[in-house]
């Protein structure tokens, strides 16, 4: 079935949020955050893991690193074009709206919550590369596979951060619907170095992330967005990172 993937994807979130609600009530505030930070700590590795597969290489029996430049020029540029539009600002403002939408005006974490959690399921490769395989081919497993782990990370979010987390299934349901619908026309831009690029990159943006649930909220990582744009045309620059 076409888009099979998604669906599951966003109705794996749900089940995940909705289980995370009400066990969630089951904690006091000060557990309530140490879950979130532990959250956060299990986000840093995630992430820390991903970055280091695409910048360590095994080479002449020695372990060597590279793409820096890569990581330092998507960033920083990507951030800076992330600035100027304010793209954090719009997604805050998508959420006060959907919270006033569904009746929860009344939780001062909502737009938190829905702003991290849709980062944290939206950033990666997965997202990308298994939509692109269910809109091509119908093959769903690789979204599938990450419908499991967002909905234990949903379920976790949601119990310390609150209900906001489970409309992540929102974003998500745009973006990988849209590259599903427009599989055909973005399968020939992901080569390999572009995926390889772009999984670096948003492994970067998770580990941000991560800071924010841990330290509290200090980078505005929605704004750091553009860099896996430019991750994915850093691929067809005509010298490898």
């Amino acid at each position: 079935m076409f888009g099979l993937g998604t669906v599951i994807n966003c109705a794996a979130i749900a089940a995940g949020g909705l289980i995370g609600h009400f066990t969630g009530k089951l904690f006091k505030e000060d557990q309530q955050d140490a879950l979130k930070k532990a959250c956060g700590v299990g986000t840093l590795f995630i992430a820390l893991a991903g970055a280091m597969e695409g910048m360590l290489a095994l080479r002449d029996g020695s372990i060597v690193s590279g793409k820096s430049f890569l990581v330092v020029l998507c960033v920083i540029l990507g951030t800076l074009v992330g600035e100027l539009l304010r793209l954090e600002s719009g997604i805050e403002r998508f959420g006060e709206w959907l919270k006033k939408s569904t009746g929860n005006s009344g939780d001062k974490n909502f737009v938190h919550a829905f702003v991290t959690a849709s980062l944290t399921v939206c950033v990666g490769a997965m997202a990308i590369v298994g939509s692109i395989k269910d809109g091509i081919s119908g093959d769903w497993s690789t979204l599938a596979v990450k419908a499991v782990l967002d909905f234990i990370i949903i379920a976790v979010m949601t119990s310390s951060m609150g209900k906001g987390c489970a409309f992540s299934a929102i974003p998500v349901l745009i973006l990988q619907g849209g590259v599903t619908l427009l599989a055909s026309a973005i399968a020939p831009v992901m080569t390999e170095t572009a995926v390889q690029y772009l999984s670096l990159i948003g492994s970067v943006l998770i580990f941000c992330v991560g800071v924010n649930l841990v330290w509290g909220k200090t980078v505005r990582v929605a704004n750091m967005l553009p860099a896996l744009i430019l991750a994915v045309l850093a691929a067809y620059l005509p010298w490898s990172f």
